[in-house]
């Protein structure tokens, strides 16, 4: 079974004892979190259930394994012959999440 679920302005299909990295949440590591905004719930080869926006009802419970921060991403700006060139690194806040239970 797998379920599409909308978190942190992007979609995710996840599976039960699956690991995902996310944008950073709320919470403490070892904590629950239950995502209610479920696109599609399905079963690989088979039956899928699609939302309109959303299915209602539909849940799918996660634990919170570690805030983390992301690779380094550089982001270098330079125009030809005038002397001008800019370098700005970032690091993206990040969440590890194991889905526990997909509710559907």
């Amino acid at each position: 079974m797998y379920a599409i679920i909308n978190a942190g302005g992007r979609q995710f299909k996840v599976k039960p004892e699956e690991c995902i990295d996310m944008n950073r949440l709320a919470g403490e590591a070892g904590g629950a979190v239950v995502f209610d905004k479920v696109a599609a719930v399905g079963e690989e080869g088979g039956k899928l259930n699609v939302g309109a926006p959303v299915l209602e009802g539909a849940t799918v419970e996660a634990e919170i394994v570690e805030h983390f921060r992301g690779k380094k991403l550089i982001a270098f700006k330079m125009k030809r012959r005038k002397g001008y060139r800019r370098t700005v690194g970032h690091r993206q806040e990040l969440t590890k999440v194991k889905i526990t239970a997909i509710k559907a």
